[in-house]
């Protein structure tokens, strides 16, 4: 299993390709997910773990699966480092 700093850079790192990919600054994800601005820098630079309801919050924004984003986040924990 991986260590929760390697889940956490993991998330931090697909959240911030997903949020780029769909052409959102940290502000407009905060404001489609209903979350802070300041949060979301916390969990790109993986210093914040979300909970399930902010993760399905942030795959809403991002027109995704709760499913699709956990899959996300684990491919790149499967990654070749």
């Amino acid at each position: 299993m991986a260590s929760k700093r390697d889940l956490n850079t993991a998330f931090a790192d697909v959240l911030r390709q997903l949020r780029e990919r769909a052409g959102l600054s940290q502000e407009a994800l905060a404001a489609k997910s209903g979350l802070d601005r300041t949060y979301i820098s916390l969990l790109e630079r993986g210093q914040r773990q979300p909970t399930l309801k902010t993760l399905a919050r942030l795959a809403e924004a991002l027109n995704m699966s709760l499913a699709a984003l956990a899959k996300r986040v684990e491919d790149r924990l499967n990654e070749d480092p």
